[in-house]
Parts: structure tokens; C-alpha cells; sequence
């Protein structure tokens, strides 16, 4: 499939990027990469509550589900086949389904999210 450029592709050993460059995810990915910033303890708390949540928790990866409701544009086209998912508690529900560590949006959207999930979910009942 590759044919004359698969001795190139398949050897290939010039990275722009040296490997010793590279920050490798880990459980003390927020303490290593994050607190030697100027970034403040309540930031560094957040990123620390991200990172420990959710299937990837401890991992240091994160798994964030966005959604976007059509911000630029209507949202009716892309939601309308499934009503659900204008209502932001089920936007949440289906990221805590999913083993999401966050959810990605509009405070818009979010915002109006205080249903029984926000409590079980701020109290940690459904983590990990």
C-alpha cells in the first residue's frame, strides 16, 4: 500500500521533537506540568479533580465530551433526531455514563443544568 515511500515512512528517525521533550501523561501529571506555573491553588485543585475522575481517572488523561448546541448556528439540525440532549442534565448524565472526566460547553447550556445528578455528582457518589 505504501509502495516507494514505505522505506521512508516505516524508517523514519528525524523527529522535530526529541522524545526527552515530550511530557508523558501519569497520576502526577497535574504536579509536574501544572503547579510549577503561575496558576493558582484553586486551578490546580480543579485540573487535580479532572484528572482523578471519570474511566481515565489516576491515568493522567482526560476524557472531556463536548457539545456543541450550535452556538454559531441552530442546534435544531443536529439535535432534533434526539430532543434529549437539549435538556443539560441529560448531557450530564450521559458524560458520567460514559466515564467522562468533564464536559465541554456554553455556561448557557450548563448553567441551567440543577437537577438530582448535579447533586450525586458534586457529592462524588457517582465517581469512581
Amino acid at each position: 500500500m505504501l509502495g516507494d515511500q514505505a522505506e521512508y515512512l516505516l524508517n523514519f528517525s528525524k523527529p522535530k521533537v526529541p522524545k526527552e521533550r515530550l511530557h508523558l501523561p501519569g497520576p502526577d501529571v497535574v504536579d509536574r506540568l501544572y503547579a510549577p506555573t503561575d496558576r493558582n491553588n484553586r486551578v490546580l485543585g480543579n485540573l487535580q479533580r479532572f484528572f482523578n475522575h471519570g474511566r481515565l481517572g489516576g491515568t493522567g488523561y482526560l476524557s472531556i465530551l463536548p457539545v456543541d448546541q450550535g452556538i454559531e448556528h441552530s442546534g435544531g439540525a443536529s439535535f432534533a433526531k434526539n430532543p434529549d440532549y437539549f435538556d443539560p442534565e441529560n448531557i450530564v448524565k450521559l458524560a458520567i455514563e460514559g466515564g467522562c472526566n468533564a464536559v465541554a460547553s456554553t455556561y448557557g447550556v450548563l448553567g441551567r443544568w440543577r437537577g438530582s445528578t448535579h447533586t450525586r455528582f458534586r457529592s462524588g457518589e457517582d465517581q469512581p
